[in-house]
């Protein structure tokens, strides 16, 4: 078993129950444990004072990379980066080789995430066999294996014929289909948002229509056959609008919204010092920075803020970080030949935390969308690990709101080191994580 810990002195943001106090927190044997009359011996001892402790941000939207391209992530490195972070449960996606679109690479990928650490990998499973886009997985047979939903990712789902069968079968499993919206027959080779940074650059839009259109499909389809439908990486004023009109019918589709569509502009491209002067400023040779090249890529500021107000009134459920680590060559192309995606899983609660400095956003409900939101996506059956209740599991973060730190990305503990953030300040840091009643970073040494 491992050892109590004790966190004295913490404030205490529990959104599941409403908590907000400042309190000692105690585990014992792996989970949330009542207040002891006196810490047991041998107890570990983190000292709260001035700090915020909360339930452990879960992740339901991150590329661990293994089985098969182990040179940009493994499942050991992106666990630890998750640590660093505050998340203790990171969701894969299946865009690996093989594909997660069998029991076999379920099972690979448990076994190895319980030989990395006490991070929870819980994994997606693949939509299509190969992730082809031809024909369904066995479902069943992957729910049996312990999946907590399906995807493509890292491609839509290719056809709204299969599309239809797989909200079907998944809704009879009782699992979400997420989905990764995009019509490739108006984005293909597109790396930036259309619009005047997309034109400053001498370069070919990606339209927001290109992601809308899908999400159009997908509310069309789980109206028809029902199931449950989860909107991955939501980037458009557009997309948060019909997300909107769909759960006001009573439709059951969720969705996601990353750190950096919240926080980036597609000015971005520009380098991270233009994303302040404007597209007017003249160019340097920070422009065409790839490594804020993502898919969907970043939008206008009109777009962020149509983003934030969807974060801010529930109509988007969850913040995940897309964490999409890259090696330096992937990168270090010309900007229409780069690989889309940058590593956010260490720098995710620095980011957002600006959310709360200008009001968009209070605390309390940005550790919602990072705690009971992305529980409520994956079901009731995961609840627990978005509460501090006693008899919980011990998955806690404590983070100091207030302090200030420089990113840089040689450190990080992921094997990506692509974000446009690197060098910059941020405000808001993790300070221990604890999965499992198990210290995963932080902390006193064990």
């Amino acid at each position: 078993m491992s050892a109590a810990i004790c966190i004295r002195g913490a404030r205490v943001i529990d959104p599941a129950s409403g908590e907000d106090s400042v309190r000692d927190l105690f585990i014992r044997d792996g989970l949330i444990a009542g207040a002891p009359e006196t810490p047991p011996d041998g107890a570990v001892t983190l000292e709260g004072a001035g700090l915020v402790a909360s339930p452990g941000f879960i992740d339901l939207h991150a590329h661990l990379r293994e089985p098969g391209f182990e040179d940009k992530e493994s499942i050991e490195t992106g666990t630890a980066a998750a640590a660093a972070g505050g998340f203790t449960t990171v969701c894969a996606m299946p865009n690996t080789s093989p594909a997660i679109d069998s029991a076999a690479v379920v099972e690979f990928i448990a076994r190895r995430a319980r030989e990395a650490g006490p991070v929870r990998v819980l994994a997606f499973g693949a939509v299509s066999k190969g992730r082809a886009g031809l024909e369904l997985t066995d479902m069943e047979e992957l729910a049996r294996a312990g999946v907590v939903g399906f995807t493509d990712d890292g491609s839509p789902v290719a056809t709204g014929r299969l599309m239809q069968a797989a909200l079907l079968y998944a809704g009879e499993l009782g699992l979400p289909v997420m989905d990764h919206c995009e019509d490739h027959s108006i984005t293909a080779g597109l790396g930036i948002n259309e619009g005047p940074t997309a034109s400053r650059l001498g370069l070919a839009g990606y339209p927001s229509a290109g992601e809308e259109s899908i999400i159009a499909r997908d509310i069309a389809l789980l109206s028809l056959v029902g199931g449950r439908f989860h909107a991955a990486h939501v980037s458009t004023a557009g997309g948060v609008e019909m997300i909107r009109a769909a759960k006001r019918r009573g439709l059951a589709v969720t969705a996601e919204v990353t750190p950096h569509h919240l926080t980036m502009t597609d000015e971005w491209a520009l380098g991270a010092g233009a994303a302040t002067a404007g597209v007017a400023a003249p160019l340097t040779a920070a422009a065409y920075d790839a490594r804020a090249k993502v898919s969907p890529p970043l939008r206008s500021a009109a777009d962020r803020d149509a983003l934030a107000e969807g974060l801010r009134d529930g109509t988007l459920d969850a913040v995940a970080t897309d964490h999409a680590p890259h090696t330096f060559g992937d990168k270090a192309v010309p900007f229409d030949e780069a690989a889309v995606g940058l590593s956010g899983l260490e720098t995710a609660f620095g980011s957002l935390m600006s959310l709360v400095r200008v009001g968009a956003l209070d605390l309390p409900a940005l550790i919602a969308r990072l705690t009971v939101g992305p529980a409520s996506v994956l079901g009731e059956r995961f609840a627990g690990l978005a509460s501090l209740a006693v008899g919980s599991p011990a998955d806690v973060v404590l983070f100091d709101p207030d302090e200030r730190w420089e990113v840089d990305a040689s450190r990080f503990a992921s094997k990506g080191k692509n974000t446009p953030l690197d060098g910059l300040t941020l405000q808001g840091r993790v300070k221990a994580t604890i999965a499992g009643g198990e210290i995963a970073f932080g902390g006193p040494a064990r």
